[in-house]
């Protein structure tokens, strides 16, 4: 099987949707020899930052020696992203291998009435790999929530790991602070450590309540001391424990996100389940990465990448808009998936831009460009302009910003993300 058709393989599910349930997995997994079973994790749900806190978990084991699986969704350019070893994108053989030998079993699971979606099958694939390429442990995002999410089939992880809890996914999640938190406090389990990011109180009470329920021990990402040495538009500086670690994330959450990796790997170092000396950590910082977020990919003019696609991903860009480009008159380019609270996204932006262009996103969930150019002139006026593409939206600002020196900051999705970055990449 080439790498071409299993990924044809794999994209045939897409058209069965996203089903909450656990039961769909766990057949599947049982007809693979149940690999979840063989493996020992770090689990990682939240709203925002997981992928970054994820970035940094494993790009510390690999610096220490483990051989690290990573799972992360969505992917930004290359569906491998999603599967990863030793912070590099399993290879084409790899992946085509592997559908090959389990594509059958869905096959066989379909005649019998079982239905397995996309999702279900890229995280069953994910736990095949990892499985089969022997991972000493692997660093697990979850997609959506926590206590349905496909991922949530494993035995008790070393550590349970919540970030910033907002509300996003209203419509699966639950709407309210306290749902969604429910739903991502499923991941915490009895036998296992916990730990959690900065929260609202809201969050905060029923992470610790259930954390109390299970009788396991919650670490904080708010009781690690870092010393920030100094933040740029390429990263941060701080000193963690006398050394100086390099973090080429940027952005006040980026810090908040070191905190909760170094409050995992602390919780893990402290209970003897993994040895992590200092050394692994100063080197894994430096070499963490995590596309599409914060991204500087020009510095002349400023282009910044960003996948900020809810109220509080764009808190965080407005606040790092605020801090990095004070002064800088900047052209936003944004796409955003209809189900998104877009006018709340829209409003925190308001006074951010001096120009947008609203773009269209290959999504069928997608908001038209020229209806989410019609949310922002209501909300903030000024000049607003609805592009047939985002590449079109991008030449047009990259021309503007090389001759007027603005910055350039493209946000909403991280579709969008995906779409628009080779394509920046070669222009600039």
């Amino acid at each position: 099987m080439t790498y071409e058709n299993a990924l044809e393989k794999i994209h045939s599910l897409l058209t069965f949707g996203s089903r909450p349930g656990l039961d769909r997995m766990l057949a599947l997994l049982d007809r693979m020899g149940n690999p979840q079973d063989k493996l020992r994790y770090i689990h990682i749900a939240g709203t925002n930052g997981k992928g970054s806190v994820c970035a940094m978990l494993s790009a510390v084991l690999t610096a220490e020696g483990y051989k690290t699986g990573l799972f992360i969704s969505p992917y930004i350019t290359d569906f491998r992203e999603r599967i990863q070893i030793n912070n590099e994108m399993i290879s084409k053989e790899q992946l085509a291998d592997a559908v090959e030998e389990t594509f059958p079993l869905i096959l066989q699971l379909r005649d019998e009435g079982i239905i397995i979606t996309e999702f279900e099958y890229v995280n069953a694939l994910q736990f095949y790999i990892h499985a089969k390429e022997n991972c000493d442990i692997v660093v697990l995002e979850t997609g959506m929530g926590g206590l349905l999410d496909c991922t949530n089939v494993i035995k008790p992880p070393l550590c349970s790991v919540i970030t910033t809890i907002g509300l996003d996914h209203t419509a699966v999640l639950g709407d309210t602070i306290e749902k969604i938190t429910e739903q991502k406090c499923g991941i915490l389990k009895k036998g296992s450590t916990a730990v959690t990011s900065s929260q609202t109180q809201q969050a905060m009470s029923i992470i610790k309540q259930t954390a109390s329920k299970l009788n396991i021990t919650l670490a904080l990402s708010e009781d690690i001391e870092i010393r920030v040495l100094s933040k740029t538009l390429e990263g941060s500086v701080f000193e963690y424990k006398g050394r100086e670690i390099s973090l080429s994330l940027a952005g006040e959450h980026q810090l908040e996100n070191a905190k909760t990796a170094l409050a995992a790997i602390e919780s893990v170092r402290r209970k003897g389940l993994l040895a992590i000396s200092d050394e692994s950590i100063e080197k894994g910082f430096a070499n963490a990465v995590n596309p599409a977020r914060l991204e500087l990919l020009s510095k002349e003019p400023i282009v910044i990448l960003d996948g900020a696609h809810n109220p509080n991903g764009i808190e965080a860009l407005r606040a790092a808009a605020e801090r990095f480009l004070s002064g800088k008159k900047i052209i936003g380019i944004m796409g955003m998936l209809a189900d998104k609270d877009i006018d709340s996204s829209i409003a925190l932006l308001n006074g951010v831009f001096n120009k947008v262009c609203t773009v269209p996103v290959s999504n069928p969930r997608a908001i038209s460009a020229e209806m989410l150019a019609e949310k922002f002139k209501a909300c903030m006026g000024g000049e607003v302009t609805a592009f047939e593409s985002a590449e079109e939206a991008f030449d047009s600002a990259y021309d503007e910003a090389k001759r007027s020196g603005a910055a350039v900051l493209v946000c909403g999705s991280l579709y969008l993300a995906g779409e628009i970055r080779p394509y920046i990449l070669r222009k600039v």
